[in-house]
């Protein structure tokens, strides 16, 4: 197996290529951020340093002839997306274009994997605790609409050319080597503020809640997905509510902290909960989460820490 994952130098995607060259698949990565001697970037896997909205992606593309394509590169902010929506555009719709294209020039490519997004994707889920797979999705966010877009492309792609897809749709994600860039990442943000003594913002009353996983839980989803024939989205989450004032104190406690949060009013772009179903990835991929949201905690913590020695 030849795997190329876009986004490969990011949070999520460094963990996933992790994961390939542990199995014994060559790796490639295509990402504008990092060089191949940064810290988090696997020294066995390939790096191209290009932007996924650069049409010369497709060289590329065609060069690594890959068996199948990872897509995890976008812009990763809820709140950038509201204020730079055309960026957003660019990244996330242009961009995975760009690939796709690529995908359907090689014949096409025989496996396409995208990771979207669960906490963005439905908007506000009024009429029940939990949002599933097969309930309408209304995003309130450029971002979420951008993830919607390109699934929606995914089956324009499969009808054009018989491109073989699956979808994730992940919560939010958490873990070792997550970066508060972009102002994506409550628990990297939090945890790094903490460390350093800093003050730290809830936007709202703290109330707001989502659906926290461990970024080692995220990888096996998608790994399970990508040998998975179904092409439906699978929430990949841990199913459970955490709310913001809940990180803040779980968070604490590993830290230690002693300043208490600054409340300021929500941003228009945040839903108010959301919690995933996960019974569809359970019950037709046989995946589960296994990391517990303490446990987990801890483990980020205890990263943050050692990367800062």
């Amino acid at each position: 197996m030849t795997a190329l994952v876009t986004g490969g130098a990011g949070f999520i995607g460094g963990h996933l290529v992790d994961a390939l060259e542990a199995a014994g698949e060559e790796t490639h990565i295509i990402d504008r951020h990092g060089s191949q001697g940064d810290r988090y970037i696997n020294p066995a896997a390939t790096l191209h340093c290009i932007d996924i909205a650069d049409p010369k992606v497709a060289l590329v593309v065609s060069e690594v002839q890959p068996s199948i394509v990872y897509h995890l590169a976008a812009q990763i902010s809820v709140p950038r997306s509201g204020e730079h929506p055309i960026e957003d555009a660019t990244s996330n719709i242009i961009g995975s274009l760009n690939i796709l294209e690529a995908a359907r020039r090689c014949n096409p490519i025989p496996k396409f994997v995208f990771v979207s997004t669960g906490g963005a994707i439905y908007g506000e889920v009024w009429n029940s605790r939990y949002a599933t797979e097969d309930i309408e999705c209304n995003p309130i966010s450029p971002y979420g609409a951008s993830k919607l877009a390109v699934e929606s492309y995914l089956r324009v792609y499969s009808n054009l050319c018989g491109l073989r897809y699956g979808i994730v749709r992940p919560g939010n994600v958490y873990g070792p080597r997550q970066t508060a860039r972009g102002g994506a990442g409550v628990v990297a943000i939090f945890a790094k503020a903490m460390l350093a003594n800093e003050p730290i913002t809830i936007y709202g009353d703290g109330s707001a809640f989502r659906d926290y996983v461990f970024v080692d839980d995220i990888v096996q989803g998608i790994l399970e997905v990508a040998a998975s024939d179904m092409t439906r989205p699978f929430n990949i989450a841990s199913g459970t509510a955490t709310s913001v004032n809940e990180v803040f104190e779980t968070i604490r406690k590993h830290v230690p902290y002693s300043l208490s949060p600054m409340y300021k009013p929500e941003r228009s772009s945040d839903v108010a909960g959301i919690v995933l179903d996960i019974i569809q990835a359970k019950r037709e991929l046989g995946w589960a989460p296994k990391t517990p949201f303490e446990e987990g905690i801890a483990m980020t913590v205890d990263a943050l820490k050692a990367s800062s020695q």
